[in-house]
């Protein structure tokens, strides 16, 4: 059997819809001592909004999708140069995309959902529920409450339709998501 060189059980992902805690819980992971690799979303954003650009989600939606797989792609592909011996944790992951084509209704191709597969991160992907009582707007995060439920809906639809096993991060304090994932990830008794 040949050993598929793209299934990374040291890359752990943490997803959920926007507004979840996610960013926050990521920075503090990183203050115990552990990398992780940014959302590509956001910076795409921030480029297309500085350059006039259309590949955004308000309007080029396919372009601005697009942009996101090859972008998580290549951050997938650079993260592999990470020491084997040390976790790194994702602030989502390429299955993302497929999650944002189907939340959207634009058609997905056949590249999305082949890369979606040979990119493999961890079996186990964490997932933050939306809350609304952290959920805030920003002048990237646009979406409505009701949509960050929508988007949470379909991620755990398409993470579970690629093989993975879904753990709900619970609702709890910052310190105390950190002490969830790190214990359920082996590094910490």
């Amino acid at each position: 059997m040949l050993e598929n060189k793209f299934l990374r059980d040291d890359f752990i992902v943490i997803t959920g819809g926007p507004g979840a805690g996610k960013t926050t819980l990521l920075y503090e992971i990183q203050k115990n001592g552990y990398s992780f690799v940014p959302e590509v979303a956001r910076e795409i954003i921030q480029t297309q909004v500085s350059a006039n650009g259309d590949a955004l989600p308000w309007k080029n939606t396919t372009k601005y999708r697009d942009l996101m797989l090859n972008e998580s792609i290549e951050s997938y592909l650079l993260a592999l140069t990470h020491p084997l011996e040390q976790k790194l944790f994702f602030d989502r992951g390429i299955p993302d995309t497929l999650a944002y084509s189907n939340l959207i209704n634009i058609p997905i191709s056949e590249k999305l959902e082949s890369e979606a597969r040979k990119y493999r991160y961890n079996k186990q992907v964490f997932i933050l529920p939306p809350w609304e009582e952290i959920y805030i707007t920003d002048h990237e995060r646009i979406q409505d409450f009701e949509e960050a439920v929508a988007t949470y809906k379909i991620l755990v639809e398409t993470y579970k339709q690629l093989d993975y096993e879904l753990i709900e991060v619970p609702k709890i304090s910052v310190k105390q998501r950190v002490d969830f994932i790190l214990h359920r990830v082996g590094v910490w008794s």
